[in-house]
């Protein structure tokens, strides 16, 4: 009896064992992101979900900067002593982090505006080296078009961002170059860091007929602060990323994030089943959507032109 029960537990314990290795991931990821905010958080979720869509078992690193490019760097040498399978970058400063200190794993950035600009790669068709992944420049012809849709007399619009931002020096001066076309001057409030944001905000209200906010990782990090503003000297903001309506802007023509981490996780899939980063074309999506938020557009004195919220994607309750 005893010797039966003694054989009954080296069973059980061979099973636990086995099960443990079968559970174990078969790959891992780590990520480098510059900040918490909604658009990005969606990036790294998206990857995550496609990922796990696709059947692969993966274990994660989430690390995030917290808007510091020091604190980015020594991530991204903590990244090389993981070893993962795949670094990832989400945001410009963090994927240039990564490409500085990481030249013997494969690499992938996701929401990185000008991957060329950035000196990530050597061109969008042939990155070159072990590094990747996906760009979110913003179709910002078509965002001052919807802003005339809301404003069609605008003269002067307001712009916040983080200078230091390489990401959103391209942005802007894209910007000045579209508003240009249409007669529009630019006034700019920059900051080098969250806190600054609401100040830069109130600085444009003797200056900007409304104020357009770019795919700012700073700034968009305190974009409540820039609503606050809005509202109370019923200045329409306007974003370049889906996720800061919700958060109080009027609207936003822009990519899903959500759909851009999805896309970068194939492309991740792709890495993990043998492709070569450097040989792979930086991806962008090409569907852009019209999220609307009739509540803020009541409190920073706008109406909505009825055909514009037939036209939206989503309206924000």
């Amino acid at each position: 009896m005893l010797k039966y029960l003694r054989t009954t537990l080296y069973c059980l314990l061979a099973l636990m064992l086995l099960s443990g290795v079968a559970n174990a991931a078969d790959y891992s990821v780590s990520f480098n992101q510059i900040v918490e905010h909604p658009a990005l958080d969606s990036v790294r979720q998206g990857i995550k979900d496609q990922l796990a869509d696709d059947g692969f078992s993966v274990s994660y690193n989430d690390h995030i900067a917290q808007g510091n490019i020091a604190t980015a760097n020594l991530i991204a040498k903590q990244m090389l002593g993981e070893n993962p399978d795949v670094a990832v970058g989400i945001a410009t400063p963090t994927a240039q982090a990564c490409a500085q200190a990481i030249k013997s794993l494969p690499i992938v950035f996701a929401a990185v505006t000008d991957p060329v600009g950035a000196g990530l790669v050597a061109s969008l068709e042939k990155p070159g080296a072990n590094i990747t992944g996906t760009t979110d420049m913003s179709p910002i012809d078509r965002q001052i078009e919807l802003i005339l849709e809301f404003l069609p007399q605008l003269k002067n619009l307001g712009v916040i961002y983080n200078s230091g931002e390489a990401n959103s020096v391209t942005l802007v001066r894209v910007l000045k170059e579209e508003a240009a076309k249409k007669g529009i001057s630019v006034t700019e409030a920059t900051v080098s860091n969250s806190a600054g944001v609401f100040q830069a905000a109130k600085s444009l209200i003797s200056r900007a007929e409304a104020v357009y906010i770019p795919t700012d990782n700073t700034v968009v990090s305190a974009f409540e602060a820039i609503t606050q503003v809005g509202y109370q000297a019923k200045l329409p903001i306007f974003a370049a990323d889906t996720d800061s309506v919700g958060r109080g802007a009027v609207a936003a023509l822009a990519i899903d994030y959500y759909k851009m981490g999805r896309q970068t996780g194939e492309m991740i899939g792709r890495i993990l089943k043998g492709a070569k980063p450097g040989e792979m074309p930086v991806e962008t999506l090409r569907e852009f959507q019209i999220y609307i938020n009739p509540g803020s557009a009541a409190k920073m004195g706008l109406e909505i032109p009825a055909a514009l919220l037939k036209k939206a994607d989503k309206i924000i309750e």
